[in-house]
């Protein structure tokens, strides 16, 4: 099972854009994806037609669990209306959690231990952050094998890719080995000086870590998420899908040569 997290801490770049357009693209290559959604704003649950105050139980209910194995987190995990798609849906209540179960011990590892029991029934997941440094993404990041980071091309951006480096620098501390990064340009408009500068500036910053080419501006995700569908079965020729499944076989190709 291969683990991605979808994090930046900064809003607006694109990282549930990101998260369900690579979960209907490897869905439709016949891999079982689960999506977990660890923001309180419940972004891609909404996207995904579930009505999270509707739900007998969130992610916020399986931190509550004293025992993690397969069967005690089954019942969290919610079936999409989409084939080999199925999410643990977010609630607002996740906002709490820090206040409430931040200083327990091993809290960091929850989400790890649930994925662990998981292992044989998903080829991946994908794991939408907040936009927030807490418990919800340091849970993500401990959890994964790549980390994406979805970067809008235009300069305050840049800030938010600054401290989300950073951050991974210090959590990279405590761990045997460093994380793998894939930078992702979004929001990418070629007619526009900002996005051509920003994006150079992200190749010659981050030259081993960037993805050489950029996931434009489409109208067509927006209508997308309006229908609450995956923007590949939405749309399967429009320009955004095309960026995304260039972006899935780069990822695919990287995960091939660690291997």
């Amino acid at each position: 099972m291969i683990v991605w997290s979808i994090a930046n801490q900064k809003g607006g770049v694109g990282k549930t854009t990101t998260t369900v357009s690579l979960a209907g693209l490897l869905s439709e290559r016949n891999k079982r994806v689960l999506l977990v959604d660890t923001d309180p704003h419940a972004s891609l649950s909404t996207y995904l037609n579930l009505d999270t105050d509707a739900l007998p139980a969130s992610l916020f209910d399986l931190f509550q669990l004293t025992t993690i194995s397969r069967g005690t987190v089954q019942p969290f995990i919610q079936r999409t209306a989409f084939n080999n798609i199925d999410i643990i849906p977010a609630h607002m209540s996740l906002a709490t959690l820090d206040r409430v179960m931040g200083n327990r011990g091993g809290m960091g590892l929850v989400l790890k231990k649930v994925l662990n029991c998981l292992a044989d029934d998903y080829d991946y997941v994908l794991i939408d952050c907040p936009p927030i440094l807490g418990v919800m993404m340091v849970n993500a990041l401990a959890a994964s094998d790549r980390i994406l980071i979805p970067v809008q091309t235009e300069f305050l951006a840049m800030k938010g890719l600054e401290r989300m480096m950073r951050t991974l620098q210090i959590m990279e501390k405590s761990r045997a080995s460093g994380f793998r990064v894939t930078i992702v340009p979004t929001m990418y408009d070629k007619r526009t000086r900002a996005s051509l500068q920003t994006l150079q500036e992200l190749k010659v910053r981050f030259p081993e870590q960037v993805w050489a080419s950029a996931v434009p501006i489409d109208t067509k995700f927006r209508d997308a998420s309006i229908k609450h569908m995956p923007p590949s079965m939405f749309s399967r020729s429009c320009r955004g899908v095309f960026a995304y499944k260039t972006l899935l076989n780069y990822l695919e190709r990287l995960q091939q040569d660690e291997q």
